[in-house]
């Protein structure tokens, strides 16, 4: 803990009190706000800046909230309006990403060397939903999932702690994703770091850095969505959860698994 507090500049005492102080009633408010804008701004696919959510939050939901104040927390959680001519400022993250160790070689040995990780977003007509799902490189399996309302890091957390208490990986596994804000902070690191794995980051901007999870996620997204929004977020979750607990393991073939599930492939290889 001494030399994490060194190497973000913070003083020990300092970091004890911060970790015993709550939620102001500004931080808790911003929170709730946060979801409201953040599901005005995919509803209208990133069309809508400040000053239209500043308009809608009024007629909807009865809001008068300041436009500087929606422009902030449209930036905190990064969202930008299509066609913006200027970007915002980019935010500093805790440390620099990592190097990109695979270099699109997507091939592993055995289960549990290599697993890929990346975040959807799922329409409802209650507002948006998002996923985190780690897949196995080996076997393509989805290791494990979270499901929540939020963008926070807790949320990619969550699907990796999850995937550790299914998959119980030895140290040394490589886990690779993007850049985005929730992995290049300072507690995913952490969470990586206390199970002894590497992270490996996809270049910036580059997407076929992370080919396996675009590919996921686009079957996903076809065989899972129906053709307008789910109804509500239980049912959201239901259908993704018997989706990917049950048959995306178990009774999907993939054609990168000579037409196999993930089970079948890892069952046969196992006594190969």
């Amino acid at each position: 803990m001494k030399r994490l507090c060194s190497y973000l500049s913070v003083s020990r005492s300092g970091y004890y009190v911060f970790l015993k102080r709550s939620p102001s009633n500004l931080e808790l408010e911003n929170d709730a706000l946060s979801e409201y804008i953040r599901t005005i701004f995919f509803e209208h696919k990133g069309r809508y800046g400040a000053r239209r959510i500043q308009v809608t939050l009024k007629r909807k939901y009865g809001f008068s909230i300041s436009r500087k104040r929606i422009e902030r927390l449209l930036r905190k959680q990064g969202l930008y309006t299509k066609g913006i001519r200027r970007k915002y400022r980019k935010q500093p993250t805790i440390r620099e990403a990592n190097p990109n160790l695979l270099k699109q070689q997507f091939y592993a040995k055995k289960a549990n060397q290599i697993w890929f990780g990346d975040i959807s977003y799922i329409p409802t007509q209650e507002g948006m939903l998002y996923c985190s799902v780690f897949i196995d490189c080996y076997s393509r399996k989805c290791a494990g999932f979270a499901i929540r309302t939020h963008l926070r890091d807790s949320l990619v957390i969550d699907s990796l702690e999850a995937a550790i208490h299914q998959e119980k990986p030895n140290n040394g596994l490589i886990i690779h994703t993007d850049q985005g804000c929730q992995y290049t902070g300072h507690r995913f690191y952490e969470c990586a770091m206390q199970y002894h794995f590497t992270h490996s980051q996809s270049r910036k901007g580059n997407p076929y850095d992370n080919a396996v999870m675009e590919s996921f996620y686009k079957s996903f997204k076809r065989e899972i969505l129906p053709g307008k929004q789910f109804r509500t977020k239980s049912q959201a979750i239901l259908t993704i959860m018997d989706y990917l607990e049950t048959y995306y393991n178990y009774e999907r073939i993939h054609s990168s698994l000579n037409y196999l599930t993930p089970h079948e492939f890892e069952t046969i290889n196992e006594f190969a």
